[in-house]
């Protein structure tokens, strides 16, 4: 279902080089998640082969892609990786047909066939197509492209939202498009140009595509694609896929990010450090009692912590079911005063205050009936 490419479309993000040994940790820890398909890079890249070697070694069984542009002398290199897929990229807009590859409709209809042709005379075991800025493109002709290369062996197609100029109805249908025009296994590559890569590639799983490809953090070209976090967790978390361990995110998250020299923003989905925090009235009041009224799932099955905290948008509400919570309760009346305190200590110190800091401020201010200083 999830083809991580963090190694070939997160390694493109600017100013990022991710070192051999990285190479392989990112890739394992990728595999122990769950992932199904790890594209490991891209050909001409260096380390491919002790890349390939190194995880088989491991004992990852996960299937291990490698992306290679539509010609036939890096298909032939390709083939000699011991790979199970080859993400062949065939751009089908206008645009890069005339622009980038410098030729025309017939002249990319040859390198298709070339190209698919040999892949499948090398034996290598699964043929993908990767439609480049497919949501751009003549719609009709890109789907003869995935005819033609259905013809001659290759099994899966990737739609590409090369610009991420797609939003998730528009997504639903390209899916359904090529679903209905041609019997392969459908991927999607979902650029975040307009921040809608997550929700785009979640509804084309929705709409019928096979597999979404994703990246740890999202990263790759420009504002990157699909997160690898937000996706698998949504699929496991929501949708209730049994599939993907979710507590090893965090981690690989952070090693990523390292490797990248971006921060993890606190409060990013799934893999910030302050998602489970809250110090708003309502909402520390609501998970006191419950926290499935404010919290989507229990932190601990990502690894997460629940931080409560009361400052300068306390209300009585929390205060009194916080210390309800550790044995405190005391007058209407006196509660009152107890939440001034707090907030007013919380806008002096720019912050907000624990829940063992509000405890020691109701026993030493004794507004709780019987309390103690």
């Amino acid at each position: 279902m999830l083809i991580d490419t963090t190694l070939r479309e997160g390694a493109q993000m600017f100013g990022t080089s991710i070192p051999a040994n990285a190479r392989t940790e990112i890739a394992s820890r990728i595999a122990d998640m769950g992932v199904e398909e790890i594209e490991i890079g891209w050909m001409g890249q260096e380390g491919l082969e002790e890349l390939v070697r190194t995880l088989r070694d491991k004992r990852v069984t996960c299937d291990l892609s490698v992306w290679s542009p539509c010609r036939t002398v890096d298909v032939y290199r390709a083939a000699g990786l011991c790979i199970d897929t080859i993400n062949i990229g065939l751009p089908v807009s206008d645009l890069h047909i005339a622009e980038r590859l410098r030729t025309d409709r017939d002249g990319l209809t040859r390198m298709l066939r070339e190209t698919v042709g040999l892949a499948h005379s090398c034996g290598i075991r699964r043929i993908s197509i990767g439609l480049e800025d497919v949501t751009r493109a003549d719609q009709d002709f890109a789907l003869s492209m995935a005819r033609m290369a259905r013809e001659l062996g290759a099994v899966r197609i990737r739609l590409a939202d090369t610009l991420g100029v797609m939003t998730p109805t528009r997504i639903a249908e390209l899916v359904r498009f090529f679903a209905e025009g041609v019997d392969m296994e459908i991927a999607i590559h979902c650029h975040n140009d307009f921040g809608m890569a997550t929700a785009n590639a979640i509804t084309a799983l929705e709409a019928g595509a096979h597999w979404a490809d994703v990246s740890v953090l999202g990263i790759g070209e420009r504002s990157g694609i699909s997160a690898l976090e937000e996706v698998a967790g949504h699929l496991r978390l929501v949708q209730g896929y049994e599939i993907y361990d979710m507590n090893l995110v965090r981690g690989l998250c952070e090693l990523v990010a390292d490797y990248a020299r971006i921060p993890v923003a606190r409060n990013r989905p799934v893999a910030g450090g302050d998602i489970f925090a809250a110090e708003s009235g309502l909402h520390v009041d609501g998970i006191l009692k419950n926290p499935a009224l404010f919290e989507p799932y229990d932190p601990a099955r990502t690894g997460a912590k629940r931080i409560l905290a009361l400052g300068a948008k306390a209300g009585r509400g929390a205060v009194r079911t916080m210390l309800r919570q550790v044995g405190l309760e005391g007058p209407l009346h006196s509660l009152g005063s107890l939440v001034d305190t707090i907030r007013d200590r919380a806008q002096r110190t720019g912050r907000p205050l624990s829940q063992g800091e509000v405890q020691a401020l109701a026993k030493h201010k004794e507004c709780l009936d019987g309390g103690v200083c």
